[in-house]
């Protein structure tokens, strides 16, 4: 296999869509947490591609986790203080 297609196999991976069962799985959090954060704001980018169908980009939910990622305990504090 040669890098491009590495690469074009990385993208359609991250573009896949997760059911919230499998989402929260990924996040180690329960699908009431999800839901919460869906509701109150707080949580990764969801899809919504009907009414009552929920689903999450696998890349959404890594871009949520490397926006939570921190490398000290000031940092959260800080970030707290800020908003």
């Amino acid at each position: 296999m040669n890098q491009y297609n590495k690469l074009e196999d990385e993208i359609v991976y991250l573009n896949q869509l997760v059911d919230e069962k499998e989402a929260a799985n990924m996040l180690c959090y329960s699908v009431r947490a999800l839901q919460n954060w869906r509701h109150r704001g707080g949580g990764p980018k969801f899809v919504k591609p009907s009414s009552r169908s929920v689903r999450y980009r696998i890349r959404d939910l890594h871009e949520w986790i490397e926006s939570r990622t921190v490398s000290n305990t000031s940092q959260i504090i800080h970030e707290l203080k800020s908003k």
